[in-house]
């Protein structure tokens, strides 16, 4: 079992959410800087909680981190970044142009593109050969879900490529000035990026299926990037300590299978492994155990569960079926299930005879490989962002430049080729598939957190789009925010896993929701080792680590919850969501105190 080997300057740790990019990103640097390396290691996460595995309280800058020699960290904040790159957009202006005109350019900064490049700035800085970055010998992103940083990845082509294009001075992210200067900052960054003697990508996966083919595409979309000094990494390795437990022995059996059957061109690469670590590395004493075995203390035994464990599924199916239609969306961090659980109660209420679409927003998506099968009365279906952008594209030139010379209709098509119009086309996907929900059940998967937050945030981004290009606002999009505050309509199931940051993350996420006036519906606590009825030492030493996380969620975060138990047989084809939905947990952990 090894951590993977860090020799180039730059290494990206990535992948799909939950798999332990930030544990492996962690611990790597911790063993980097105990050999003498100096090291900086660097949060491109929206929702990083690199300040809670290192305990150090971290900001925009390289800060040294307590008692570990040689290792400092920052975080890139998005939003942070974004209000600072505004201001420096706008600021020179102020008592320059009137003041309607410092509003609008205010108004123009303050959409979703304006946070993905001003968080790039940030990222392109370190990536381009700073001084900073120069002053340490190895630069280790701790990078956000894949479909984030494919994202951040692309952005300095698809910035260089729109900035070549675009001539008029504007678009949606107003002047382009501020890009313009760090023309050559970009072009240094995908330098960086592209050459294999100085950057690394770590691809972590977990041994399982779903995570496998995650890897595999963030693999192939990476080569396409130029980015081919790639590695395997794969996370959380179990083995059974004897024969006569049925979850253990599920457990190791499922991942020999996902790793004997990975995908060729993953299987190809440079591979490390490591084992399953009964409690999360969260924390240095912790870490540093982790990279010395012989120092970790014998685990406790003596953690009790101070409230009754909460019911399955159906319960809750009951309860969102009684209104006969809706919307139902299970939001959280990538990798906690969010699909499985849109999955199983889509199938429930189309086996119970409703008219049901399972969709969903996650570039990442595996809704039909979750399902399988066909069952009448539920169809399955997926917002492809690269469709929508085309049906967009074309609607709005038919619409808006139907009456334009050919000067004004080449700068709407210019105005249209930039990154955000992405953006705007899912969320006009995203509206049209809420408006089915107003006679039939509409069930939601959504993208990973960041993604999920910034198609919402889309709203006003959208609304100024449809005036710059003069388009028709459709009556979905017009009713979709009323429609999300609605809790008559539309029922919000936050996914999460009983660990550190997959409950943290859904806090951030529940907080988000509220300030959005969208009050979440219930909590799903997902694949528990508490509540499988494991007696493997590993695994139900797993099991007490998620008591205080399942307490918290209980006592402070909902007043609903519902508890899934880790599923011997995986919880895929109308089986094994049937059983998800409908399974009972075992006696001796509904009795447990």
């Amino acid at each position: 079992m090894t951590l993977p080997v860090v020799t180039t300057h730059h290494v990206f740790f990535t992948g799909k959410g939950g798999v332990g990019k930030t544990s492996l990103a962690c611990a790597t640097a911790l063993r980097l800087a105990e050999k003498g390396k100096t090291v900086l290691l660097v949060s491109t996460d929206p929702a990083s909680n690199l300040d809670e595995v290192l305990e150090t309280q971290l900001s925009g800058q390289p800060t040294p981190v307590a008692q570990v020699p040689n290792l400092h960290a920052m975080n890139i904040d998005p939003e942070l970044a974004a209000k600072g790159y505004r201001e420096r957009m706008v600021s020179p202006y102020r008592g320059v142009l009137p003041e309607a005109a410092i509003r609008s350019m205010e108004e123009q900064f303050s959409g979703g593109c304006t946070v993905e490049i001003a968080a790039f700035d940030a990222f392109a800085d370190l990536l381009g050969g700073t001084i900073t970055a120069k002053a340490y010998d190895h630069v280790i992103f701790d990078t956000a879900p894949t479909g984030h940083t494919l994202r951040l990845l692309t952005l300095p082509s698809a910035w260089s490529n729109f900035l070549l294009r675009n001539t008029t001075g504007n678009s949606c992210l107003g002047p382009l000035a501020g890009l313009e200067q760090n023309r050559q900052l970009y072009a240094a960054a995908v330098a960086q990026l592209t050459n294999r003697d100085r950057t690394t990508v770590v691809l972590v996966a977990r041994p399982e299926a779903s995570a496998f083919r995650e890897a595999e595409r963030t693999r192939v979309e990476m080569a396409d990037l130029g980015v081919r000094n790639l590695v395997l990494a794969v996370n959380g390795i179990f083995k059974a300590a004897s024969s006569d437990d049925d979850v253990a022995c599920a457990m190791e059996r499922q991942q020999a299978a996902a790793i004997m059957t990975m995908p060729q061109g993953l299987a190809a690469l440079p591979r490390s492994e490591t084992g399953f670590i009964p409690k999360g590395l969260v924390g240095l004493a912790t870490i540093q155990a982790y990279l010395h075995p012989e120092q970790i203390a014998a685990p406790r035994t003596d953690v009790q569960l101070s409230v009754e464990l909460p019911g399955g599924l159906l319960p809750l199916i009951d309860d969102l079926e009684k209104a006969g239609h809706g919307l139902v969306m299970t939001m959280g961090k990538g990798g906690v299930g969010k699909t499985t659980v849109a999955a199983a109660i889509a199938l429930e209420l189309a086996q119970r005879g409703h008219a049901v679409l399972l969709s969903t927003t996650d570039p990442a998506a595996h809704v039909a490989w979750t399902l399988q099968e066909s069952l009448p009365g539920l169809s399955v279906s997926r917002i492809d962002p690269e469709l929508e952008v085309n049906r967009y594209r074309d609607e709005v030139l038919a619409k808006a430049g139907a009456h334009l010379d050919a000067q004004g209709r080449a700068m709407l098509e210019e105005d249209l080729r930039s990154p955000c119009t992405e953006e705007i086309a899912v969320f006009r996907a995203f509206a049209r598939t809420v408006d089915e929900a107003r006679d039939s059940f509409v069930i939601l998967d959504t993208a990973p957190t960041g993604h999920t937050i910034l198609l919402m945030d889309s709203a006003e981004a959208y609304h100024r789009d449809v005036m710059r290009t003069q388009g028709d606002m459709p009556e979905a999009v017009r009713q979709l925010l009323p429609r999300l505050r609605d809790p008559q309509f539309t029922h919000v199931l936050i996914v999460t896993l009983a660990e550190a940051t997959p409950v943290h993350e859904a806090e951030r996420l529940q907080a988000d929701l509220r300030r959005a006036q969208i009050e979440p519906y219930a909590w799903v606590i997902d694949q528990s080792l508490l509540a499988s009825g494991t007696h493997d030492h590993a695994l139900a030493e797993r099991g007490r680590y998620e008591v205080p996380f399942i307490e918290r969620v209980m006592k402070e975060d909902t007043k609903r919850a519902v508890l899934l138990p880790w599923q011997a047989h995986p919880p895929v084809g109308l089986h094994g969501l049937e059983e998800l939905a409908r399974g009972h947990r075992p006696v001796e952990q509904r009795k447990r105190s």
